[in-house]
């Protein structure tokens, strides 16, 4: 867990790699039942293309037959549960042994994304600290404007960080009565990842599946 731009995705694809887990995105997971036209992907697709949320009940009917698939071998959730109903069914259909929490500071977050600029043609993106433009504001093939796009600005990252801790804060007490909370605080994933790697590596035998050819 962890709020957008903290580098959920970095951290989520290094723990798949040195624990050997199955990954599963919520997003991603919700995209492929819509496009296979399962029973549940059917339901979905009637609240998204209605402008509504997926309700609580159907993203953990999602996940959870997902995770039934995976039979004995271990697993790493990204995206879910955001919600304090989503954590609650899904502990009773699911046992969650450890729950990583990114902390990352929003005023880092806000900076590294209004950092990033894109050529809206092609969909390269730059970043003025990371991966800057040979010229600034110009796209280094076509020579075209760059712009940022409005989920990158700084007030409506703000406004979307806040969001996401008025949701999930519920979420994070709720794992953290549980006692498998572990959080994580730093400004970027490579000072981060030492970290959580060294934890993990204290749960590896619980975390692996040894039968997994």
């Amino acid at each position: 867990m962890g709020p957008p731009g903290s580098g959920k995705g970095t951290i989520a694809a290094r723990i798949v790699k040195d624990f050997d887990l199955k990954h599963l995105s919520s997003g991603d997971v919700l995209r492929t039942n819509i496009i296979n036209n399962t029973d549940i992907g059917i339901q979905a697709k009637k609240y998204i293309t209605n402008g509504a949320l997926v309700p609580d009940h159907v993203m953990v009917s999602l996940i959870v037959s997902e995770l039934k698939k995976l039979g004995g071998h271990s697993w790493l959730l990204d995206g879910f549960p955001r919600t304090l109903p989503q954590a609650e069914t899904l502990h009773t259909e699911q046992k969650v042994d450890v729950v990583v929490n990114l902390n990352v500071p929003f005023d880092v977050i806000i900076d590294r994304i209004k950092g990033r600029w894109v050529h809206p043609a092609s969909g390269r993106i730059y970043h003025t600290e990371f991966n800057p433009p040979k010229q600034a504001g110009k796209d280094d093939v076509t020579g075209e404007n760059l712009i940022q796009r409005d989920d990158d600005k700084p007030d409506t990252v703000l406004a979307r960080l806040q969001g996401y801790q008025h949701q999930t804060q519920p979420v994070l007490d709720f794992y953290k009565k549980m006692g498998i909370l572990e959080e994580f605080k730093g400004n970027y994933s490579n000072e981060i990842w030492p970290h959580v790697h060294k934890f993990l590596s204290t749960k590896k035998e619980p975390l692996q599946y040894t039968e997994y050819k």
